[in-house]
């Protein structure tokens, strides 16, 4: 982030605060630890590594204002902190749903924990909420009035309510407690430190162009998502939790380049050169359509939209790939992955 668009979202005036970031040895919570520090904050990362991995901050171990602690968040942590990102739980569908009710429990009584613990410290909590409790939508593209069409029996429903549920919990804490609340709803975020067996589909696709092997899509393809590089996500996390006190959110931060899925995937195989075919299998149930943010709501308080293009993007994150595959690199199973 350059210091004009640092100074634009007020994090060029921010004195040294001690946060908190749970979830921080994960994809996006690694990234986030990182800027923070380079913000001059003390950070305390926080993580159980079910899916978070401790070599995502291994780099950052050296700096004095860095500590690392091992820990659930469905338990109570008793820290001091100015600050919390509670940013812990498994994001992508093989995750959320190998252990689905450890997945609502984590949203849910780690939302719980970690309200209480802003409630006694009377810090700032920023919630890291997701497109997915628009489930299925009937509006495009999704703005934050939209209340969403969910299954609240199905496969991703342990996910999906779980994330409305702890939104319903920041805003009652808000309004009964006075807590100050920040609720950020993440659209699709890719880039380097995802997670090579997640099961997402950039992920999976640039695995498997890099591998040669058949491309997986789900359906024909015409499903849409729009896809935000993660310092851009980076960029919108941190600028919400310094608006002034009376944003609450829910704020959309995401990326409104739409796309459909085989158009992502022939853009991978161009990008690697790949000789992968395309192979469709049936769509997972309750997979989302369309997805794509208003971000009108981010423009007008933050002055912040994505700046990285999907070109951009795809080459550091096939780049990340590349390197961990050619080393041998360690790629871990699906869940569980503590290294």
């Amino acid at each position: 982030m350059s210091d004009r668009d640092m100074k634009r979202i007020g994090l060029m005036s921010v004195s040294a605060k001690r946060v908190l970031v749970t979830g921080g040895a994960g994809f996006l919570g690694s990234h986030l630890c990182e800027r923070l520090l380079g913000f001059g904050h003390e950070v305390l990362c926080v993580d159980n590594y079910y899916t978070g991995r401790r070599q995502n901050v291994a780099h950052l171990l050296e700096n004095p204002r860095f500590e690392l602690m091992r820990h659930d968040v469905t338990f109570p942590l008793y820290v001091e902190v100015d600050q919390i990102y509670n940013l812990a739980c498994p994001a992508s569908p093989i995750h959320y749903q190998y252990d689905p009710v450890a997945t609502t429990k984590t949203s849910v009584h780690g939302a719980i924990n970690m309200l209480g613990l802003a409630k006694r410290l009377r810090a700032r909590v920023l919630q890291a909420s997701t497109s997915e409790v628009y489930g299925d939508p009937t509006i495009h593209p999704q703005t934050e009035a939209y209340w969403g069409n969910v299954n609240p029996i199905g496969r991703r429903s342990c996910y999906d309510e779980g994330k409305r549920c702890a939104e319903t919990l920041f805003f009652d804490y808000h309004r009964q407690h006075r807590l100050e609340i920040k609720v950020a709803r993440i659209f699709n975020t890719y880039g380097p430190r995802m997670h090579p067996q997640d099961g997402r589909v950039v992920s999976n696709f640039i695995i498997q162009a890099l591998e040669g092997r058949p491309i997986t899509i789900y359906g024909e393809g015409k499903q849409t998502r729009s896809f935000c590089f993660v310092s851009d996500m980076i960029d919108g996390l941190a600028g919400l939790m310094e608006t002034p006190s009376e944003i609450t959110g829910p704020m959309n931060i995401g990326n409104p380049a739409e796309m459909t899925i085989r158009e992502l995937a022939e853009a991978v195989i161009a990008k690697t050169g790949s000789r992968s075919k395309l192979v469709f299998e049936p769509l997972p149930s309750d997979d989302p359509m369309q997805r794509q943010p208003d971000i009108s709501f981010a423009r007008r308080i933050m002055g912040w939209e994505p700046k990285v293009t999907l070109s951009e993007g795809l080459d550091a994150t096939i780049g990340y790939f590349d390197r961990l595959l050619t080393a041998g690199g360690h790629i871990g199973s699906a869940v569980g992955e503590a290294s």
